[in-house]
């Protein structure tokens, strides 16, 4: 289908979506013109009521909330661009709801645990200092795992004490770098300079044994061991030190719009979740130590 194939070009080329992104919408709307086939209708002629039939059925078939969510929003996307190329007069998604989400709550480490993973670094292994300065500027700036791995040397501006990061859509940002963080990048890029770069590779901060990019699974696999290392009970991600910077930046009296800001989120209802993690925080503090909250 002519349609879809531009859509996808448009995705890449004009709009700037993060890869996976696109191939999310990629694969939505695949199951859009799998429904489109079932029906014998071509996806301009589908209304409101046939993709309210579609998600129906897909919330049948055990999809969760949060999935067809996701998915409402690729086909939204698409129809989108069906209008603006003047495929479609009217929208069909339009008047549309979207799935209510629950509202999760993220696991959020303290700072004793965090401590503790970094104690748990094994400095006998030559990639300890890396996973050290991985660790502090992960949880020290508060960085999504793509944001870390595409890390320039170009774009640190250690001396002024800020990074600039790439973050969704492509957008820039400029990051506050922790003292702590700061100092062990420094550290480790004189590590650095001392082991193999390929080729297409030396702007690139944090590196592999081979001298290449290292991926958001390896970040992944780091973060994961070394909780497991400091007998952490709780499931650890590089997304838990993100909440954990922005849970602690909260509790010690930061502004909710300084924190979206370095975050990168696009709307402050994004960073309000921290608000509702303070608050759990300190029930549980009275539940603990005031005499009237003790539970029975």
């Amino acid at each position: 289908m002519k349609s879809f194939s531009n859509f996808l070009a448009s995705l890449r080329l004009e709009r700037g979506l993060a890869e996976n992104t696109a191939k999310a919408y990629a694969v939505d709307v695949g199951h859009l013109l799998s429904f489109c086939g079932e029906r014998g209708k071509d996806p301009a002629e589908l209304d409101q009521f046939d993709l309210m039939e579609l998600i129906g059925m897909l919330a049948d078939m055990g999809v969760s909330p949060r999935s067809r969510a996701r998915f409402l929003a690729g086909i939204r996307s698409f129809y989108k661009f069906l209008r603006q190329e003047g495929v479609i007069e009217e929208d069909p998604t339009a008047l549309l709801e979207t799935p209510r989400l629950p509202r999760e709550l993220p696991d959020v480490l303290t700072v004793e645990e965090i401590d503790a993973m970094i104690s748990a670094i094994d400095w006998q292994k030559p990639e300890a200092l890396r996973n050290n300065a991985i660790i502090e500027t992960l949880y020290g700036c508060g960085l999504r795992v793509s944001e870390l791995v595409g890390l320039r040397i170009s774009r640190l501006y250690l001396d002024e004490g800020y990074l600039m990061v790439r973050g969704k859509g492509g957008k820039e940002r400029i990051v506050p770098i922790s003292p702590v963080a700061d100092t062990l990048i420094r550290e480790y890029m004189e590590q650095r300079a001392q082991g193999p770069v390929k080729q297409g590779n030396h702007d690139i901060l944090f590196l592999n044994r081979r001298g290449t990019q290292m991926t958001r699974v390896m970040v992944f696999y780091i973060v994961r061991d070394l909780a497991a290392a400091a007998g952490l009970a709780k499931k650890v991600s590089p997304h838990t030190l993100r909440h954990s910077f922005a849970t602690h930046l909260l509790e010690g009296g930061a502004n909710l719009r300084a924190i979206q800001e370095m975050l990168g989120h696009e709307s402050i209802a994004t960073t309000e979740i921290y608000i509702h993690l303070d608050r759990r925080r300190l029930r549980s503090e009275l539940l603990t130590h005031h005499p009237h909250f003790k539970e029975i």
